[in-house]
């Protein structure tokens, strides 16, 4: 595991240990910090033959295409997150009885030099009368709409989200 802390976040001691995995131990005082694994939503929203990508505003992958989603906050569903994350970078409100699950993968995202391990849950939503508001110029260029068959995966930001439109490619 990369070093995220130079400094204990307890005692601030540089007396730290990475024994495996995601676990941090301060040799001071005992501390333990565990950096586990983060859960992010995607969706691949679907208008007849067409889905919807965004255009990233921002690093990781800034100008990349990516599917629609971000990270589940602290006591919220998968799907709670899903209607949450449209609405914030689309302004689009879903029916989240109509989500589909489709996989997970597990994927990583490094933003500010710290690498963060995710579990990227991929939800489907079908909507042919959707219309897309106003997107969060902050977090995004823009978006367009494409047929399964003419994404270019090498244009995807994430791994998770290229083999999720692989097979999604493959049954199309």
């Amino acid at each position: 595991m990369q070093p995220i802390f130079k400094f204990c976040p307890n005692c601030k001691s540089n007396h730290l240990e990475y024994p495996h995995g995601s676990k941090i131990v301060c040799l001071d005082c005992n501390f333990e910090y565990y950096h586990n694994t983060a859960g992010a939503t995607a969706v691949v929203i679907q208008k007849k033959d067409k889905v919807l990508l965004t255009i990233r505003n921002k690093e990781p992958k800034k100008g990349y295409l990516d599917l629609a989603g971000g990270f589940i906050d602290a006591m919220e569903t998968a799907e709670q997150a899903s209607f949450r994350e449209l609405q914030e970078e689309l302004n689009i409100s879903i029916d989240t009885s109509k989500l589909k699950y489709i996989n997970s993968y597990p994927n990583t995202y490094l933003y500010k030099d710290i690498l963060y391990n995710t579990i990227d849950l991929f939800f489907l939503y079908k909507d042919d009368n959707l219309s897309v508001g106003d997107f969060d110029p902050i977090e995004l260029k823009g978006y367009v709409w494409k047929n399964l068959s003419e994404i270019d995966l090498n244009e995807i930001a994430f791994d998770s989200h290229k083999k999720t439109l692989s097979i999604l490619k493959k049954i199309d």
